[in-house]
């Protein structure tokens, strides 16, 4: 059966996930960019953010390419497609990521408040969902064809996800940064209450690495 999974989400060793005041100009609030240094420069996230070849070898791209093995669709939220909040004023915003998104499959974004699916090049289009997470997870499943459903976040729509014990699989990463402020994963829940245990951590340079399964 399709899985819903939440892989290289990662987060500072104070515990956040994204910095405050996320914003057009930063994206994953102040400071958040430095979360992800240890995946930028894997040969995975090099072919499916920048399409180069090349790019690190070893066990940071090993969990890397395991975050786009079998995805089938992919559920995000709506501060995760862009910056604006409240009613869409135009289709003009079409996402961070360019003409041709990383994604190369459906995307199903969570809002309150409708919007056409937007078609982009390489396979990915967004549709937009407004009746709320439960729904949003049946239709990337259908679309899915099986395959897996990966949750991308942000951190409120992973909490959500999480809480109401839809997520199966999560891999988290530790980067070695202190934020001090933002918003954490993991606040409000307790996970082995919701039936998870860590069932694989492994350390390298640039980060941890721990799977928590049901």
């Amino acid at each position: 059966m399709s899985k819903l999974r939440v892989a290289s989400f990662t987060i500072s060793i104070d515990g956040f996930g994204a910095g405050p005041h996320q914003s057009l100009e930063n994206p994953l609030g102040i400071g958040g960019s430095a979360l992800h240094q240890w995946a930028l420069t894997t040969r995975t996230f090099q072919k499916h953010l920048f399409g180069t070849a090349g790019g690190q070898t070893g066990i940071d791209d090993d969990f890397a390419a395991r975050g786009f093995d079998n995805v089938g669709t992919w559920i995000l939220g709506r501060n995760m497609f862009g910056p604006i909040r409240g009613p869409w004023p135009d289709d003009k915003w079409k996402g961070w990521w360019g003409d041709d998104p990383v994604y190369h499959v459906p995307v199903f974004v969570l809002t309150n408040f409708p919007r056409e699916p937007l078609v982009m090049k390489g396979g990915t289009t967004f549709y937009f969902v407004t009746e709320g997470i439960d729904v949003a997870l049946q239709r990337a499943r259908k679309a899915a064809n099986g395959k897996d459903v990966r949750l991308g976040g942000g951190v409120a729509t992973l909490r959500q996800y999480i809480q109401a014990g839809l997520v199966d699989e999560m891999h988290f990463v530790i980067a070695p940064v202190l934020l001090g402020a933002g918003e954490r994963p993991f606040d409000g829940l307790n996970l082995p209450g919701l039936g998870y245990k860590c069932t694989q951590h492994v350390a390298t340079e640039n980060a941890t690495h721990f799977v928590l399964s049901r």
